[in-house]
């Protein structure tokens, strides 16, 4: 498959420096959006955060990298600065961030040897400069001995010296055109959910075709929520890579509670989601919790088995067995395809696209009313509206669709009378025989009127 990522076509300026520096406050900052968590946590970014910002008419990709402190026996810290590497390399500018309210420390000097190897320019910003006092500290002889000058005092917090720096860091991009990126409406807006440690950021990784995100067997390695528009054969789709969502009494507060919170933010502005499951583990109440979150903001789902190629008796029975598993124990689940991968070797990953773009356009269908009427008179014919117990049967007076994404479908009944729940159901169920709605919710609700 081919797949590009329309922002490779921007000049693009890099954030570094040691963890508690402010860079994803500043990266928050220039892009005019809270996207990176923040707290006073060391090495609350892990995976590189990237977006866009304009500045004197010109659109640039930034990268907020990881905190790296250089402290051996970090179970990540290789995987951090194998991102941090790519965003060097991928940089036009490098705002190099250090700390006004410190002294320099040894990972700073640490950080000035490593960026005098490479040839991309460097600005040297001397952030939490929230008042003129420490701002005053930016002149002192000290800053010089790492190499770069003196720093630009700058504030994330309240904005100070934000200008200053992006015009100094735009003159340095050595670009002679204004570029921009076409804006471009994606086919589908997709998160990618999941307990922890079910495969959801090596299954972004394959389905964008480059390992943007740090993958670990460590609980929560991924924190916040990641999105990349891309484009596969000229259609586009947005990702979003989001952090594990366990039971709310187990979520720890401060940074897992804020990913989580991503997370449940991610899905409520999505088209549809993938619940991604392990093959190798029970299915647990904790996915029955997602499943019901995704239910009740009414959007769309596939169901991704992930690590099938962890599982030894894996034909096409044990599959029929699983899904059957799956919709007896979790019937909201119903109408949502279930497809069995391996994120790791990128087996069926493909085939995720697929469903991806069905499950769109199911969303998306308009059923004409002249074959809803015939559909409505069908339906009555094989069972007869009720209230409940009895012989009560209401008339039904149109059956026609308001709305899509999800599809929406209006009953007319006349005042004071009602209509059964299960009725309600059974019209859903119908229409689903009759129409292809998999991968997306249908509602039907009933409207009453004065006869």
């Amino acid at each position: 498959m081919t797949i590009t990522l329309p922002e490779k076509n921007l000049p693009t300026i890099a954030i570094v420096g040691r963890t508690n520096v402010g860079k994803s406050t500043l990266f928050n900052r220039l892009i005019e959006n809270r996207k990176a968590l923040v707290s006073p946590i060391a090495g609350t970014t892990r995976t590189n955060n990237i977006s866009t910002f304009f500045w004197r008419g010109q659109e640039t990709l930034l990268i907020d990298t990881g905190g790296l402190d250089f402290i051996k026996g970090d179970l990540l810290e290789k995987e951090i600065l194998r991102q941090i590497e790519r965003a060097l390399k991928e940089s036009g500018v490098i705002i190099f961030l250090i700390d006004l309210k410190e002294n320099i420390l040894p990972q700073d000097k640490e950080w000035a040897r490593m960026l005098k190897k490479i040839k991309t320019p460097i600005v040297l910003a001397g952030n939490k400069a929230d008042n003129q006092k420490i701002r005053e500290k930016s002149r002192d002889k000290e800053w010089l001995k790492l190499g770069f000058g003196e720093p630009q005092p700058i504030s994330s917090v309240n904005g100070s010296g934000i200008g200053d720096l992006l015009d100094e860091a735009i003159k340095k991009l050595k670009t002679t055109e204004n570029r921009h990126v076409e804006k471009i409406e994606p086919l589908a807006r997709v998160a990618i959910i999941g307990r922890p440690n079910v495969g959801k950021s090596t299954l972004f990784n394959a389905l964008i075709g480059e390992e943007r995100v740090i993958t670990s067997s460590i609980a929560h390695t991924t924190r916040e929520s990641y999105d990349t528009l891309i484009i596969k054969d000229e259609k586009a789709f947005l990702f979003v890579d989001t952090a594990g969502i366990r039971r709310k009494a187990n979520v720890k507060r401060g940074i897992e509670s804020g990913g989580v919170g991503q997370a449940i933010e991610s899905v409520a502005k999505s088209d549809l989601s993938l619940l991604v499951l392990d093959a190798g583990e029970p299915f647990t109440t904790q996915d029955k919790h997602l499943i019901q979150m995704i239910s009740s903001k009414k959007k769309g789902l596939i169901v991704i088995v992930n690590k099938w190629d962890l599982v030894t008796d894996k034909d096409t029975d044990t599959q029929v067995i699983l899904k059957r598993q799956l919709f007896e124990l979790f019937p909201p689940l119903s109408f949502a395809p279930v497809l069995f991968v391996s994120a790791l070797t990128h087996k069926n990953v493909d085939d995720i696209y697929e469903q991806i773009e069905k499950a769109t356009r199911n969303s998306r269908q308009i059923i004409d009313e002249k074959i809803l009427t015939e559909f409505m008179k069908n339906s009555v014919r094989q069972h007869l509206p009720t209230v409940g117990r009895g012989v009560r049967h209401p008339y039904l007076y149109s059956f026609k669709q308001v709305d899509i994404n999800p599809p929406t479908f209006e009953i007319t009944i006349k005042q004071k009378t009602s209509l059964h729940e299960s009725y309600l159901k059974f019209m859903e169920n119908n229409l689903r025989r009759e129409f292809d709605f998999s991968g997306t919710p249908v509602v039907v609700y009933v409207k009453k009127i004065k006869i």
